[in-house]
């Protein structure tokens, strides 16, 4: 079975997991609604840290970088229902219901959504569209359930509306703050620069006068760094760290790890 897969494409997305513990990088352009149907998800960023448990929904700002981690319940299912709250879509919804920014929205970017009936039902809704996923459903029939969702939110949570319909250019933002924060992270390079408000070149640019290092070698070296000292002063075992510190595999940890410090992980 492939994971996560699409119901409605770039919209409603259905993740299965079976297998023990598996932890991932994303970069979420989109705010993104999920339910927690079975098992816990822990979504982290540089300043929150949110843990699902079945039957918990979560509303994801857009922009971000995370970590999450996918833990099956003991019955040994991890299951859950994304909706990508695409912003073209929300910019129609704004222009069609003249909806307009109050206030810049000061809240909490990822934030839990308080249950109620009309939050259950809906995804309740959404369920027929998983379990019938070899019948074909146009996007037409996605962009309604998305309409549907954005309006239950603003009936839930009210405020929502400076979140969902904030659609300001980022400006830039502090570099060396968002990398010390985020270079654990494993995305492309061309996703670190539009968080921080810069084109690829900008951002290289502002890299090396910061750091005065190129990018990719900076958070190779910052990221077989850290590994060491877990290793050695927190007697972290290599297994436990290399995807935390944005390693795609175990060997390729232990080959960069070896080159920069001529030893293996496990002869520090």
């Amino acid at each position: 079975m492939l994971n996560p897969i699409e119901i409605i494409p770039g919209v409603i997305f259905y993740s299965h997991l079976t297998a023990s513990r598996k932890e991932v990088a994303a970069f979420l352009g989109h705010s993104t609604l999920i339910l927690m149907v079975n098992g816990q998800l822990t979504f982290e960023t540089s300043s929150q840290k949110t843990t699902l448990q079945k039957g918990d929904i979560l509303l994801v700002g857009k922009n971000q970088l995370a970590q999450l981690r996918k833990t099956p319940s003991d019955e040994g299912s991890y299951e859950t229902i994304v909706i990508i709250l695409q912003e073209e879509l929300l910019r129609k919804i704004a222009l069609e219901e003249q909806i307009e920014i109050t206030e810049k929205y000061i809240g909490p970017v990822n934030m839990l959504i308080p249950s109620n009936d009309f939050m259950r039902g809906y995804f309740q809704s959404v369920i027929p569209y998983v379990r019938h996923q070899d019948e074909k459903i146009n996007n037409a029939m996605g962009m309604i359930k998305v309409r549907e969702g954005v309006q239950l939110l603003l009936h839930t949570l009210p405020s929502l509306r400076n979140l969902l319909f904030d659609f300001s250019i980022h400006h830039k933002i502090d570099l060396r703050k968002f990398m010390l924060s985020n270079y654990h992270i494993n995305v492309p390079i061309e996703k670190f620069a539009q968080l921080t408000g810069r084109s690829l070149a900008a951002f290289k640019r502002d890299f090396n006068k910061v750091f005065d290092a190129a990018p990719r070698h900076w958070l190779l070296e910052k990221r077989l760094t850290e590994a060491r000292h877990l290793i050695e002063k927190k007697h972290k075992k290599p297994s436990a760290i290399y995807l935390d510190l944005g390693f795609e595999s175990l060997s390729h940890f232990s080959r960069t790890f070896r080159k920069m410090f001529g030893k293996a992980p496990s002869e520090i």
